[in-house]
């Protein structure tokens, strides 16, 4: 479409007698022939296009004829116009073009628009807090960008376009930033197939929208509260960590480059022929896992690593990754995994990086087909990834070959872990004993591993055992590197981590001094003053070790709702009672405290020891922990003995995981399964209720109110929040214990499934539905053989205890 210019357009609307503003549309073909297709009389929204060429004002020019001007009055003769440069305009419109432009509407949350040299906005409705109607035009406003020629004028459509922001509803500003930045259109060269031509016009950039996510994420916390459930009320310190000068230029080389260079063959025999003790940091994982679970930002991290780089690069490595890292980066943090390897990389290219591999599990809770095991260590290796810590819950040699051939085959230096539990110092505990962990280094050493680990969860090597475990191993096998890692929840975890070193371990695994102790890994700080001026000595610099723990001190107050000091105020010895490892207890702790078994902890923990007998004595580590986890907390929740259990096992709903690990998901334990217990259990195996209430109690001190209703013909009544303004309650029933074929929940959670309906006949055993609270599963079984009757549930209900799920009909 062109406005009137030329000499063919004047002569045809004098021919028709036209005396008025208009526009004519016409196309051209390659031989540059004009084919007329009609004349709107009046100016249309194209104008801008020939104002801008011309510097003519059309829309005044029609007022001063009105005015009764004359054109040669106005000076608009044809011959005294000069088209000048070229323009654009583009229609920024509400229209979605991944939808066919399908106008979208709503609320204009954002409105930014981009202007400068060259640039005029005419605007309609584009203004923030604007209401997009879908009864009038979608135009927000026309943006036109002008210059000597068509390249120049496109260039500046593109960077004005590329700086508005409209947030609220959808624009086809992406669709016309491919349009500006296709050559077809920049050369003119276009025609009326251009689009049909070009479906890559539709390949839109999606936009990031970082600051008004960011502004909502702020909102919905300030206003709802963090959406992870926090039971304690510590709040998070507003000091920001300082953090320490660190000297210009390139780090100091370290042993990735011997690693790099050589290969992880010569790196192994080149860590077992170093003088002194090495430390792996764990700082940057596995302390901030067992102290503040896992919530630690790659923002936090970035900020200390140039520090660690520079002052730190003799340690043989930095455990940064693996593990529950990769869980909680999606559930709970929204940070990509992928990019804090990659951005530590980048910030710390010296010392070589190490991550937590669970054999086939990878970095999840269940078996991966093999494929995808290998495919992700090759990624991870490509990453940045160096060292691979392979172990198996269960010690299960299959799932561990998997995970060292996986990593090995992607490149990376292979550390097979023996994961520890019992006391190979007590006779009468034998059953994980001294040559049960040397048949399986044994195995592991044949295999081909680099290094050899002894990975002691739940801090449970005490000095004695130390001596005698790791003597053995380095009597059996002198030429290959041992690394011990242990949790300090004892105490104890300095003087093993010693009688380990003294023993003949090459490595042995610290954190920071801010970040240590307790459930977390032994004091750096102490290794290294205990270790210096000895043939042990680690080479570290203890004031750099106090720079660096004073950065994690202060780091630390900013989770202080996650921090393990909000529930619990120091480690504790009981620890060689129930085993619980240090990466598990301080979860326990929390998910208790949400659960409200808070005061319970005590009676969780002498729990989780009955559920490991239980379930057969197990080795305890991710995902076998988590089982014996669930085990105990479900015991407590529904105050069962271990004798009541096995008892009731074939009419008990058990956790999900527990049921999986005694099908076989995770491999086979040592010794075998439990027997009775496990053929006891049955292995192949709602909508909200809305109630009238029939009147309100006074809130109590917890801010509930008692609520009275009707069901059944019985009057009853439960506690729930202030709704007073509410006239119907939203809430569940309880299953009555005397009522035979009301199933309750057995533990607070949401529903993720419900497996029958109304009508359905089922079976004693038959799974009803499935529970999830904190990352456990439930599946709920019915407790008698009938009809379903009702069904109170549907998915994503939340419940409460006892909270009535169905009825069963005999």
């Amino acid at each position: 479409e062109r406005e009137l210019q030329t000499l063919e357009e004047v002569d045809s609307c004098i021919f028709v007698g036209y005396e008025n503003a208009g526009t004519v549309e016409f196309l051209v073909d390659k031989h540059g022939k004009h084919y007329f297709i009609e004349v709107n009389s009046r100016l249309q929204v194209e104008h801008t296009v020939t104002e801008e060429i011309t510097d003519v004002d059309l829309v005044h020019a029609q007022l001063r004829v009105c005015e009764g001007r004359s054109l040669p009055e106005l000076g608009l003769e044809q011959d005294k116009i000069q088209i000048n440069g070229c323009a654009i305009q583009c229609r920024v419109t509400t229209e979605d073009p991944s939808r066919g432009f399908q106008p979208d509407t709503g609320r204009i949350e954002v409105f930014r628009s981009g202007e400068g040299m060259g640039i005029r906005l005419d605007s309609a409705s584009a203004f923030q807090g604007a209401i997009i109607s879908p009864h009038y035009d979608s135009l927000l406003v026309k943006v036109i960008a002008s210059g000597k020629d068509l390249p120049t004028a496109a260039t500046k459509m593109h960077r004005a376009l590329t700086e508005f922001r409209v947030r609220g509803v959808k624009t086809n500003i992406p669709f016309l930033q491919n349009v500006l930045s296709n050559s077809q259109f920049l050369y003119a060269t276009v025609d009326t197939q251009f689009i049909d031509g070009n479906q890559e016009l539709f390949n839109l950039k999606p936009t990031q929208n970082r600051a008004q996510k960011l502004l909502h994420y702020l909102g919905h916390t300030m206003v709802n509260g963090p959406m992870t459930p926090i039971p304690v009320k510590a709040k998070s310190s507003p000091v920001d960590p300082v953090v320490p000068s660190v000297s210009l230029g390139e780090p100091p080389m370290g042993f990735r480059e011997v690693l790099l260079r050589e290969g992880p063959e010569v790196f192994a025999r080149a860590i077992r022929q170093h003088q002194g003790l090495l430390l792996m940091d764990t700082t940057f994982r596995d302390a901030h896992q067992s102290l503040l679970a896992t919530r630690v930002r790659t923002h936090d991290l970035k900020k200390i690593a140039p520090f660690v780089s520079h002052n730190f690069n003799n340690l043989f490595s930095l455990e940064n990754w693996g593990g529950a890292t990769f869980d909680v980066a999606l559930r709970f943090r929204w940070e990509c995994p992928w990019k804090r390897l990659q951005e530590l990389r980048a910030l710390i290219p010296n010392v070589p990086f190490q991550m937590l591999l669970r054999g086939a599990n990878a970095v999840g809770y269940t078996n991966y087909p093999d494929n995808a095991v290998f495919k992700f260590c090759e990624v991870a290796k490509e990453n940045g990834m160096d060292i691979f810590r392979v172990f198996d819950s269960l010690n299960y040699i299959p799932n561990m070959l998997l995970g060292m051939e996986a990593a090995g085959a992607a490149g990376g230096v292979v550390e097979a872990a023996i994961s520890y539990t019992g006391d190979v110092s007590d006779p009468m505990r034998q059953k994980y004993s001294l040559e049960y962990y040397l048949k399986l280094a044994n195995e592991l050493v044949k295999a081909g591993t680099h290094i050899l680990a002894i990975k002691d969860m739940a801090g449970l090597l005490k000095p004695e055992a130390s001596r005698l475990l790791i003597g053995a191993l380095r009597d059996r096998f002198p030429d290959v590197p041992i690394h011990v890692h242990t949790h300090d929840t004892a105490g104890a975890g300095v003087a093993a981590m010693l009688a380990c070193a003294q023993a003949g371990a090459d490595i042995v695994d610290v954190a920071v001094d801010s970040m240590a102790g307790m459930t977390s890994q032994p004091s750096m700080g102490a290794i290294v003053a205990c270790t210096r001026g000895t043939k042990l000595d680690t080479g570290v610099s203890l004031d750099r070790v106090f720079d660096y723990s004073e950065y994690w001190e202060v780091a630390r107050g900013l989770y202080a709702p996650f921090d393990c000091t909000a529930t619990m105020k120091s480690g504790n010895a009981d620890v060689y009672e129930n085993e619980i490892p240090g990466g598990q207890y301080t979860n326990l702790h929390f998910q208790a405290h949400s659960m409200g078994l808070g005061n319970k902890f005590k009676e969780v923990k002498k729990a989780y020891a009955e559920a490991n007998k239980l379930l057969g004595d197990l080795i305890k580590v991710t995902p076998s922990s988590k089982i014996v986890g669930d085990l105990a907390q479900f015991m407590v929740q529904n105050s069962l003995s271990r004798a009541e259990v096995e008892e009731r096992a074939d009419e008990l709903s058990f956790p999900l995981s527990v049921v999986e690990f005694l099908q076989g998901h995770i491999g086979i334990p040592h010794g075998g399964f439990p027997e009775p217990f496990r053929s006891k259990v049955e292995l192949e195996r709602g909508k909200t209720l809305h109630i009238k209430a029939l009147a309100l109690g006074d809130l109590n001190k917890s801010g509930q109110r008692e609520v009275f209703f009707e069901l059944n013909g019985q009057l009853r009544s439960v506690l729930v929040k202030d709704t007073a303004a509410m006239k119907e309650m939203h809430f569940h029933p309880k299953a009555l214990k005397d009522v035979r074929g009301q199933v309750g929940a057995p533990m607070p959670g949401k529903v993720v499934e419900v497996k029958v309906k109304p009508g359905q006949k089922v079976e004693k055993g038959q799974p009803l539905c499935v529970l999830s609270a904190m990352k456990m599963e439930t599946v709920v079984n019915s407790p008698i053989s009938g009809i379903i009757s009702k069904v109170h549930v549907n998915a994503d209900s939340s419940l409460e205890g006892n909270d009535l799920i169905l009825e069963i009909t005999e």
